[in-house]
């Protein structure tokens, strides 16, 4: 408070420039530990941080919290439609497997091989060998990149040979 005008004066409030830095450090910080994924996080984070940048009048005094809040229910909203996808995925597979014409033995073994795979990449051969579709169809449906859908599928074909050759 200054003696001649008798009031305090009012700190100034920062401006979103000055804390973006630490936005989007711990909107990364708790969406790769939620998803696992550093593509993922990246595009969390920096939707979080936008989502800031527009509401910035109304959330600059708790900036921080309510970015890192943000950051962790849209990581969350990814997770939930993984799951789903996966479930749906599943569901298919489980479908085909129960087709009421009398499966071949080879279908049989092909299913029960399937269904030994961990969910990613069983997912990943289920969609791209027989649902026939590219590797961006399958990354847009698994939610993932083309990169990991090609490892999935790679890694999930090597264990099906060695299953199913034997």
């Amino acid at each position: 408070m200054t003696l001649e005008e008798g009031t305090a004066t009012a700190p100034a409030l920062p401006t979103f420039e000055e804390v973006f830095p630490v936005l989007i450090r711990d909107a990364y910080r708790v969406a790769y530990r939620l998803l696992g994924d550093r593509g993922e996080a990246e595009d969390v984070a920096q939707e979080a941080c936008a989502r800031a940048y527009s509401r910035w009048s109304s959330v600059r005094d708790h900036a921080e919290p309510w970015c890192v809040r943000v950051a962790s229910n849209l990581a969350l909203d990814l997770l939930r439609a993984r799951t789903r996808a996966t479930r749906r995925n599943e569901r298919i597979i489980a479908e085909q497997g129960a087709n009421p014409g009398a499966p071949s033995d080879d279908r049989l073994d092909l299913y029960a091989a399937l269904s030994k795979l961990p969910k990613r990449q069983r997912e990943s051969v289920v969609l791209r060998y027989l649902g026939d579709l590219s590797e961006a169809q399958t990354a847009d449906l698994m939610g993932c990149s083309v990169g990991s859908v090609k490892t999935h599928s790679s890694r999930g074909l090597s264990a099906l040979r060695e299953v199913l050759v034997r």
